[in-house]
């Protein structure tokens, strides 16, 4: 089969492959997330960090707030549970409580600190539902402006993000108490 540019492919699927070697970090630890967690799981060794190296916005009881590390709008905030665990159905009654009142403060702060016109809440359950790390569940919270899907974004399929990770983490550090 031939690819876009002309090459004969064999198995070409029809697509071109990006290849994003950055999303390792959610993949496979490293120094720079602290080691291993359960399973290698880049959230669990959050838990020995820092809050500053973590990214980590707040620390609940069963739950924590962290910055996405490839977010995308500037304060893109995950909700999970301190338990290595990646079924919804599996949480405590503690841990769902607590996800959701963790989630609406996310909320709350973002429109406090950053003014957004509308948010994206989800969880995806599962890897063929996008859930890249499915193992370790986790609840998005993504801010929403108008026209934030701008032509670099549609055209280049680049995002451009004005505000470096570790200063919005500690703006909604301060803020969310």
């Amino acid at each position: 089969m031939t690819d876009p540019a002309g090459h004969e492919r064999e198995g070409f699927e029809g697509f071109d492959r990006l290849w994003t070697p950055h999303r390792m970090a959610y993949i496979v630890p490293s120094v720079s997330t602290g080691g291993t967690g359960d399973d290698g799981c880049p959230f669990c060794a959050m838990a020995a960090l820092p809050l500053e190296d973590s990214l980590v916005v707040h620390r609940g009881e069963t739950c924590f707030a962290v910055l996405n590390l490839h977010p995308y709008n500037p304060g893109h905030l995950m909700v999970l549970p301190h338990r290595h665990v990646a079924e919804l159905e599996d949480l405590t009654g503690a841990e769902a409580s607590e996800l959701m009142a963790t989630t609406q403060q996310a909320v709350r702060v973002l429109r406090r600190v950053s003014g957004p016109h509308a948010f994206n809440v989800g969880i995806n359950l599962g890897g063929v539902a996008g859930g890249s790390l499915s193992q370790h569940l986790h609840q998005h919270v993504v801010p929403r402006w108008s026209g934030d899907a701008n032509f670099i974004t549609v055209l280049g399929g680049t995002k451009t993000l004005p505000q470096l990770l570790a200063d919005t983490r500690t703006l909604l550090a301060e803020a969310w108490s």
